[in-house]
């Protein structure tokens, strides 16, 4: 199972760098491989009775192992052509639930964002027929190649149908995304109709246990329902996330420097911080940079740091102190809107950024919690 996924800030153990790609495992997987080991052993010791008990187990491990290598080629699938797009690809994690490649940009039109999908899907396809091929007319002795070929093509047919399902954030969900995208030419509504089949998907999984077991006439088993709900919940869970940041998507064209920024007003660095909040004041003015004897601005009155200061301190406290030196990084054009102000942003991650016309006059500060609240709510 995969999808395109926001940072993760401890993905676990590194692997290898794949054309490039970090690969992580998760502490999870450890978790996964041993419910494998421990769920598969019994049935490779009836499907190869000539094996004693610890190698059969051990034939459970190695299948696992391989199951996820077999993940590991699904992700790098949809990160390496990602990759070919020039999209920006921080890392692959192996996890509890599959994998998940960390694709830092959306494709910028729907047909790529739909083939980076159906990478995944048909590379699992494809070893799910090269799997029945061998199995077929190459390894059919019965021993252990056999067996677990057989198990492998089986589980990598499963992961490839089950990832076309119509709904974020399963693979089919992106590629149905890409496609009402493409009729509407609206990424937002491609995403809200993708988001809405997860959670019909979600719903599904969970009712369907029920339905069949009415239907067969036979009495329902409480655990057979355990798999599908932990499906369901990261189906439910990942397609309530995409709808969230299609709403703050929509709100990106929002995101206007020049309406955001606070005017700013010059102060020497030894000017009292009490003299400097008057001189605000009486300027209307919501912010305040430090300037050198030549009147270059040098650094930006820190907020969180004036607020921080109590009232009475305030007159012997200078402006100075209290301030962040400016940095290249930190310097911004008066006229970024949108997603290249967003970019910026976050690229040099600040509390206050100078803005400044094209002749690098100042035209103001643009602080991170008036960004912040055109988000606010969603």
């Amino acid at each position: 199972m995969s999808e395109q996924s926001p940072r993760q800030e401890f993905p676990g153990l590194r692997m290898g760098r794949p054309f490039g790609i970090p690969v992580y495992v998760s502490w999870t997987w450890f978790i996964v491989a041993a419910f494998i080991t421990v769920m598969f052993g019994p049935r490779m010791r009836d499907m190869l009775p000539e094996l004693d008990n610890t190698v059969a187990y051990a034939v459970a491990f190695v299948f696992a192992v391989l199951l996820y290598v077999s993940v590991l080629l699904h992700e790098l699938a949809h990160s390496v052509l990602a990759k070919a797009f020039g999209l920006p690809v921080r890392r692959i994690t192996l996890y509890f639930l599959g994998g998940v490649s960390e694709i830092e940009k959306e494709p910028p039109t729907p047909g790529k964002e739909f083939l980076v999908a159906a990478a995944g899907p048909a590379l699992s396809l494809g070893l799910a027929g090269l799997g029945l091929l061998a199995d077929t007319y190459l390894i059919n002795d019965g021993g252990i190649a056999e067996v677990l070929i057989w198990q492998l093509w089986v589980a990598n047919l499963i992961v490839g149908v089950f990832n076309l399902l119509p709904g974020l954030p399963l693979d089919g969900g992106r590629m149905l995304r890409a496609g009402v995208w493409k009729l509407t030419r609206n990424p937002g509504s491609g995403t809200v109709v993708a988001a809405w089949g997860g959670r019909v998907l979600a719903v599904l999984l969970v009712v369907l246990p029920f339905a069949t077991s009415m239907a067969s006439g036979q009495e329902f088993d409480p655990v057979e329902l355990l798999w599908p709900v932990v499906l369901a919940s990261f189906i439910w869970m990942g397609a309530t996330q995409s709808l969230r940041v299609a709403r703050i998507r929509a709100r990106i064209p929002q995101v206007n420097a020049r309406a955001l920024a606070r005017r700013a007003i010059p102060v020497a660095a030894e000017t009292p911080l009490a003299e400097a909040l008057r001189q605000a004041t009486e300027r209307r003015a919501g912010a305040l940079v430090v300037v050198d004897h030549e009147g270059r601005p040098v650094a930006i009155v820190n907020e969180a740091a004036v607020q921080a200061t109590p009232e009475h301190r305030r007159p012997w406290v200078d402006v100075g102190s209290l301030a962040k030196a400016i940095e290249p990084t930190t310097v911004l054009p008066a006229d970024l809107v949108g997603e290249p102000l967003i970019d910026a942003m976050r690229s040099a991650p600040a509390g206050e950024y100078l803005l400044v016309e094209h002749g690098g006059e100042i035209y103001g500060v643009l602080a991170t919690a008036d960004v912040n609240r055109v988000f606010s709510g969603v």
